[in-house]
């Protein structure tokens, strides 16, 4: 490459580089933020596959992967996006050594890395799946404060024709200085994340059943319902990715109103009475409330959630057609049905019950797995959109995945 060749190369790269990192600063989700990074890590050096590690409690603990040959061969391959895997940040791992001396790392092999680095390649993800990982570029997720959050190991360099090829120098400088950048997005959403979580824990002090495994259970079975159930619909990857990014949050939002119903209901360990039930209704209309003048399409679909998560497709939930949720006297009656429902409260939905059948609750055991699917099969059409259920049951692997990631504390 000549040098004006070179130069103009370099100059496309660095506007490129600007155009993504402003992007970051929209994404909200800390799981649609970890996506974009490493599929833009990969873009940049055309690579096959990727991982990214955070640091938490001084662990390198996995968060995210992607894998284009893998995808080819297994259709619900998301299911690997919730294996739980933690290393030390030190030099027995490749991403441990990175995290450690915040240094980025070029293997050429990871089969045969040299004397001189004193670290090891673990094989077992390769011979569970089948897959040969060779050229490795590992980078720290540094901060401008040159704090390390993370480690983003990009796998499979290929070139034009599809060849594996090694990393080069400019590979490591544009990913190191991408994931500067990334770093600092990353802080940002992990900060959103944890507000969530807290007003969860608020809400959990008012409701034992709202844990925190809970709702990251309901979020992460909600969005990978929806992106098979999107994908069904046709909608573009653009468009799924997007939503996806602000159903997580609105999901894991859903029960948020119940902060304004009475402990003496919340806290009963039976069965509510007719009168108590009916006050519990309402908690989906206090969630929406929380919501009023959105500024953002994370507070739209929360609202959304929030009010519709108990419809049935049927038309016999709650709380229905309310013209004016901020009205004083609202009656709750008649309630909507099929499409009247938003996609994003049908899905919640079923993720919700789901979850609640197979979840222990002060007044009940956790229903047997093969009992909770039988229920929602036998009310497809009925209380849950059949298309949805037909999504939830084609990700199935993926839902028990989710479920093994975010177990509730014995």
């Amino acid at each position: 490459m000549t040098a004006k060749k070179n130069m103009t190369f370099e100059k496309d790269q660095t506007a490129k580089l600007l155009q993504i990192t402003e992007s970051l600063n929209h994404i909200k989700d800390i799981d649609a933020l970890l996506d974009r990074i490493l599929l833009e890590a990969r873009k940049f050096t055309n690579a096959d596959a990727g991982t990214i590690y955070l640091v938490d409690n001084k662990k390198l603990k996995f968060a995210y992967v992607q894998n284009d040959t893998l995808i080819k061969k297994d259709t619900i391959y998301n299911k690997y996006i919730y294996k739980y895997h933690e290393m030390d940040v030190n030099k027995n791992s490749l991403s441990g050594y990175v995290a450690l001396t915040g240094k980025s790392l070029i293997i050429d092999d990871a089969y045969q890395i040299p004397k001189n680095i004193p670290c090891t390649f673990n094989k077992s993800f390769d011979e569970k799946s089948n897959y040969r990982s060779k050229a490795i570029l590992t980078v720290p997720l540094k901060t401008s404060a040159e704090t390390v959050v993370g480690v983003i190991q990009i796998i499979n360099a290929k070139d034009k024709k599809g060849n594996l090829v090694k990393f080069t120098q400019q590979d490591k400088l544009l990913v190191t200085y991408f994931a500067t950048n990334a770093a600092i997005a990353i802080e940002r959403a992990k900060m959103t994340r944890n507000m969530i979580l807290r007003t969860i824990k608020m809400a959990e002090l008012r409701d034992p059943r709202e844990t925190g495994e809970h709702v990251n259970r309901v979020g992460a079975y909600s969005i990978e319902i929806y992106e098979k159930w999107a994908q069904s619909q046709g909608l573009s990857m653009e468009e799924i990715k997007k939503f996806k990014d602000v159903l997580r949050i609105a999901a894991m939002l859903h029960d948020v109103g119940k902060v304004a119903i009475s402990d003496t209901i919340l806290k009963k360990p039976a069965k509510l009475d007719k009168n108590e039930y009916e006050i519990i209704k309402y908690h989906t209309i206090y969630g929406a409330r929380l919501f009023k003048d959105p500024t953002s399409d994370m507070e739209v679909i929360s609202a959304q959630v929030c009010l519709s998560h108990h419809e049935r497709w049927d038309g016999h939930g709650y709380p229905g057609k309310i013209k004016n949720i901020y009205a004083d006297d609202i009656k709750i009656a008649g309630g909507k049905k099929r499409e009247e429902i938003p996609v994003s409260g049908r899905i919640v939905a079923l993720a919700d019950v789901y979850d609640a059948l197979i979840s222990r609750r002060v007044y009940k055991n956790p229903w047997p797995e093969q009992k909770a699917l039988d229920y929602i099969k036998e009310m497809s059409g009925r209380q849950f959109d059949p298309e949805v259920v037909h999504a939830f049951f084609s990700i199935y692997d993926i839902i028990k995945a989710i479920k093994d990631r975010f177990k509730d504390e014995a």
